[in-house]
């Protein structure tokens, strides 16, 4: 009988969920993967960089970051590529960073696939997946922005449309306290 509940629980969970996720046309604001880690410090790590040398996300400190979680293998991460080459251009000027850091690829792959997609934001080559594991990445692409304090303000699983983005990192952009 205890399995029985458990089973009905279940299913009525999973309703709630997709009854949400139909009424809004979006996905639920969930408290899990990278979602959970707004307000703490945002951790960084040493990689390599695409384009030679070593950079870390603690190198933009000061700077309001959209970090970036990717793979050239991953479809949606080729489908939102563009939007985010077009935030980082209409943006940089007043002191946004986007930063692209490529998941377990090498240097090779990385490069052809920013080069296809004109990439001309910063990347890091995290070989390892540090930044994965700690911004609780559930799956590819995976956004998380930072402000110029370096903690993160949001976490998102999925990729964003380009209105997302600019939702994200608008209200940060147009603090005072922004350089």
């Amino acid at each position: 009988m205890r399995a029985i509940l458990l089973v009905i629980a279940g299913i009525v969970i999973v309703a709630v969920i997709a009854a949400s996720y139909a009424a809004t046309g979006s996905r639920p604001d969930f408290a899990g993967g990278p979602a959970m880690l707004a307000g703490a410090p945002a951790a960084s790590f040493p990689a390599k960089r695409l384009d030679g040398g070593d950079g870390a996300l603690a190198t933009y400190r000061g700077h309001v970051v959209l970090m970036n979680l990717w793979a050239s293998w991953c479809t949606p991460c080729r489908e939102e590529m563009p939007d985010l080459e077009r935030l980082y251009a209409s943006e940089r000027a007043k002191g946004l960073v986007v930063l692209g850091v490529d998941q377990g690829e090498s240097a090779t792959a990385a490069g052809a696939f920013a080069r296809t997609h004109g990439v001309t934001f910063p990347i890091l080559l995290d070989a390892d997946q540090r930044y994965g594991r700690a911004y609780a990445a559930v799956g590819l692409p995976t956004t998380i922005v930072v402000d110029e304090a370096g903690r993160i303000v949001k976490g998102v699983d999925g990729a964003l449309s380009l209105a997302d983005m600019h939702a994200a990192v608008d209200p940060l952009l147009q603090r005072p306290t922004q350089r």
